[in-house]
């Protein structure tokens, strides 16, 4: 856990011990401060912290004056307040100005680890909300994991900061989107961002597992569970213990086995076959889904509860026809992939601006399967439509595919409409009332047209 986190308190003994107790339970990042007057001028400088645990009395400045002076200089500072006192009047004024938990000394661990979690993912909720608020765009504190997401879009930026957010914490996080967007690529970037990357990632396609299949791959079995188990089988849950798991497809699962999963997802257990004793398990799960679940809910054909307990972080992938400035950065990156860095391999002006125009119902998955396709019948030649498939090298391009010395072709008026408004659309960082605003159109108006083109 990379979160920042400073600890106030003039007995240098406590500090040292709350200190390795919390490098022992995974927080990082941890700096101490025995001096609340000098933790005070720390954030009056600027500097950053996510948690504060403040002791109440203290030399100089006690605990609620120094809550008061972080919360002034530094609002977004969740603090923590620790005391030897058991005074109700104290923690209702601490709460009142603005602390989040109030602890007594001395402090047990798994009170403390808890008030940790609770209060990370207190900030991980607001963070999300003012990425959602924002109209500038987030940066990644950690941008390696998300570096085989190749993407300009505003939306798709905002998403993967929600998702670096989410890493950092152990909740079900459920992506949704069109087949081809990339669900699985998010996936293992949460996980690779996540504390648990050094063990496995394991992805599970649930609408492969029916009936005593799905028992047997995601639990395991004993020798002897059944007819022709020769040997003890680890399942898919044992394997990924301490990892995360991605459910793929999950509303693909059969209404039956819904609640086998939920049972697990509810009390981390799991019972092997051929076995009466259950097992422990520390597993993330990332589930994933192209279906529509509000409409599976209502036909009964997805539990509730279940989704419920999967969607506690919810992240929805855009199609790649709604973001299409992503479309050169990823042609490029597979024409690399696919060719190496040869100067002869490229693509050229008319044939970009088809595949630009193009509405990709297989999304990015179709686009990289188009790209190998080229590279394969160019032979090393530059990739023109002619080396496209049949039903895009009918398309005759309309935009931006004339030199600059050609009279300037007449767009129809459809697609000048949707060019400005999606344009306008990402500027304002998809807010539509903004948007309606710039464009001088009605709200509804704006949100039918963004329909019509595939935004939510």
């Amino acid at each position: 856990m990379n979160n920042s986190i400073i600890l106030v308190d003039d007995d240098l003994d406590f500090l040292e011990t709350l200190k390795k107790r919390l490098i022992n339970s995974g927080f990082k990042n941890i700096h101490t401060e025995d001096d609340p007057l000098k933790a005070a001028l720390l954030f009056e400088k600027g500097e950053v912290f996510d948690i504060a645990l403040i002791d109440m009395t203290m030399p100089g400045m006690n605990g609620i004056e120094l809550l008061e002076t972080i919360k002034t200089m530094s609002p977004r500072t969740e603090c923590i307040m620790l005391t030897a006192v058991n005074d109700a009047r104290n923690a209702v004024e601490c709460i009142k100005k603005g602390a989040y938990d109030y602890l007594l000394k001395p402090i047990a661990q798994e009170d403390l680890v808890f008030s940790m979690q609770r209060t990370l993912e207190r900030k991980r909720l607001l963070d999300i909300l003012d990425i959602e608020k924002s109209k500038t765009l987030p940066r990644l504190i950690n941008p390696e994991p998300f570096k085989p997401i190749v993407t300009q879009s505003h939306k798709v930026l905002r998403i993967l900061k929600e998702a670096e957010l989410h890493a950092g914490s152990d909740v079900p996080v459920l992506i949704t989107g069109e087949s081809g967007t990339g669900k699985e690529l998010v996936a293992k970037a949460i996980h690779a961002a996540s504390p648990r990357s050094k063990f496995p990632f394991t992805p599970v396609n649930m609408a492969s597992l029916t009936g005593s299949l799905f028992e047997a791959e995601f639990f395991g079995h004993t020798k002897g569970a059944f007819t022709g188990a020769e040997n003890t089988r680890t399942g898919y849950l044992e394997h990924t213990h301490r990892g995360t798991m991605f459910l793929d497809e999950i509303g693909n699962l059969t209404y039956a086995l819904q609640g086998k999963l939920l049972r697990v997802l509810q009390d981390g257990e799991f019972l092997k076959l051929g076995t009466s004793s259950r097992q422990k398990v520390d597993v993330r799960f990332i589930a994933a889904t192209n279906e529509d679940m509000d409409k599976l809910i209502a036909k009964k054909l997805f539990r509730k509860d279940l989704f419920y307990r999967i969607r506690v972080g919810w992240l929805h992938l855009p199609p790649l026809r709604a973001r299409q400035g992503d479309i050169p950065l990823l042609a490029n990156k597979f024409l690399k992939d696919f060719c190496g860095h040869s100067n002869d391999c490229v693509i050229t002006k008319e044939a970009m601006c088809v595949l630009v125009e193009y509405s990709y119902p297989g999304n990015v998955r179709e686009l990289q399967s188009i790209i190998q396709s080229a590279v394969n019948l160019s032979q090393g030649k530059p990739i023109s439509t002619n080396f496209l498939p049949e039903h895009l090298q009918a398309k005759k391009p309309v935009l931006n595919c004339k030199d600059s010395s050609e009279s300037e072709a007449i767009l129809p008026l459809t697609q000048v409409e949707k060019t400005l408004i999606l344009r306008a659309y990402e500027q304002t960082g998809c807010n539509k009332s903004q948007t309606a605003k710039l464009l001088g159109i009605g709200l509804n108006t704006l949100r039918r047209k963004l329909k019509s083109y595939g935004e939510n």
